[in-house]
């Protein structure tokens, strides 16, 4: 008599997704707030880059221009004092997005005392706890692993928190990246992974760099769900941020956002970017700017250019009056080469 096949194992459950995002119905004020943050980080760079050229500025300095949809439209959904933020060496722009002083940002920058830091991370190692910002991180793809440990945290203290952990789309090939979204699904960890797609990771495309370039599939075979997103939509990163944070909060576990953005300058200050062509930056700048977008929506609904205007006027105000505390502001003593050091005994 013939034997009976052994029946196959039950097939695993399919990923589940939380529903498509809608686009945040912002009001006008809420739109002139997100205007007013992301020309701040523009205007922030742009004199970062011009103190950079000046020597005020040393080590490695990587500037965040034409991503400021991102950080704003993400972190002006997060709750400050209880969900945590980390990210890697490209960080300006999400401590401005915070609330942090750009004071103490730049001061930082050219490696003042009055910096967040002290003076001693520069550009690529800032840090607050008490903003809930946790890195600035110089190891590509270090902050993933951190921002799971942070997660775990949030987890284990019930504390209600969820982490976001930005990283970009060269650290998506990093295999530290894929360990830490199997432990965060496997213990439904709070955590929202973004993915901040610029298209380039230092000077290789994201086609040329990846098998697979369609990012927000990466957590697939872990069932982490993905979404893919306008990153030069103020508006889209905000109802995408909503629709992650009401998942995650629910206890589903982690999310994967992929934001398609892009950046203007090089990977950093001394990369000339002459991988891609002068007609592609600027086909950027001309059609998909995240300012110029949001400009124009906020003067279909009646703000004037002159209200506008303001607000520019207000923030290279503030940008100055950061520059100038900064050069004004001593460095450290030479005391603080012993202060923050952990020595450990073996």
């Amino acid at each position: 008599m013939a034997r009976k096949p052994a029946s196959a194992s039950p097939p695993a459950s399919a990923t589940l997704h939380p529903p498509v995002p809608q686009r945040h119905g912002a009001k006008v004020e809420e739109m002139l707030e997100f205007y007013r943050q992301m020309v701040l980080i523009r205007r922030f760079e742009e004199r970062a880059g011009q103190l950079y050229g000046l020597g005020l500025i040393g080590g490695f300095c990587h500037l965040y221009i034409g991503q400021e949809a991102v950080v704003v439209g993400m972190q002006s959904a997060i709750t400050p004092g209880k969900d945590s933020v980390i990210t890697g060496y490209r960080d300006h722009g999400h401590m401005l997005a915070l609330g942090i002083d750009p004071n103490v940002v730049m001061a930082e920058l050219t490696g003042r005392a009055a910096g967040i830091s002290r003076g001693k991370g520069g550009s690529m190692h800032m840090f607050s706890v008490e903003h809930g910002f946790f890195g600035g991180h110089g190891i590509v793809g270090a902050q993933v692993s951190l921002g799971t440990g942070l997660a775990f945290k949030h987890k284990y203290a019930g504390d209600g928190g969820v982490c976001l952990a930005y990283f970009g789309d060269g650290a998506s090939n990093q295999g530290q990246v894929y360990e830490c979204f199997n432990m965060a699904e496997l213990w439904k960890l709070p955590i929202i992974y973004v993915i901040e797609n610029n298209q380039y990771a230092m000077g290789a495309s994201i086609n040329r760099a990846s098998a697979e370039d369609q990012l927000y599939r990466r957590g697939e075979s872990f069932r982490i769900p993905g979404i893919q997103v306008d990153g030069m939509d103020v508006l889209a990163v905000r109802g995408a941020a909503t629709a992650a944070l009401e998942w995650v909060r629910g206890g589903k576990g982690p999310i994967i956002l992929e934001m398609k953005t892009y950046r203007y300058r090089g990977h950093s200050m001394s990369d000339p970017a002459k991988y891609r062509s002068k007609e592609e930056v600027q086909s950027m700048k001309d059609n998909r700017d995240p300012i110029d977008h949001l400009k124009a929506e906020l003067l279909d609904h009646g703000v004037t250019e002159d209200q506008l205007r303001v607000i520019d006027k207000d923030i290279r105000a503030l940008v100055t009056k950061s520059a100038e505390f900064a050069e004004q502001s001593p460095e450290p003593d030479v005391s603080e080469l012993y202060t923050d050091v952990l020595v450990g005994q073996y």
